[in-house]
């Protein structure tokens, strides 16, 4: 088997994340770029595994942990992306950025500081 062919491919899969995570808005797309994007290092570990002839089969192995991880990250990001919807009314990344809440610093605030005194007292 010709190693240049899967190398393409995953290098044009890894092209097409990179771009859906720097361009996209929207977290969901960007959270589905980077799974694009572990596919493509995926094709190459088992394109490579063959390649090499590998007998203990390694970037098989290595593969089936990334498919591991990917799933577990897939849910924890949806869950977040959800509650952050569900709060904020947007997914919008640049948006979510903007909406930070500061806390107010209780050293340099003057009602936290009364606040402060009259619990001291």
């Amino acid at each position: 088997m010709h190693l240049v062919y899967p190398a393409v491919l995953a290098a044009l899969l890894f092209c097409v994340g990179l771009y859906g995570v720097l361009a996209r808005r929207n977290a969901i797309l960007v959270l589905m770029s980077v799974e694009l994007m572990l596919n493509a290092v995926n094709l190459n570990l088992v394109a490579f595994d063959v390649w090499l002839r590998d007998t203990l089969h390694a970037g098989q192995a290595l593969t089936l942990f990334t498919i591991a991880i990917a799933a577990a990250e897939i849910g924890i990001g949806l869950a977040i992306v959800l509650q952050v919807h569900r709060n904020r009314g947007t997914a919008d990344v640049d948006r979510l950025r903007d909406l930070a809440e500061d806390a107010p610093d209780p050293d340099t605030d003057p009602e936290h500081r009364e606040e402060k005194a009259e619990a001291a007292a």
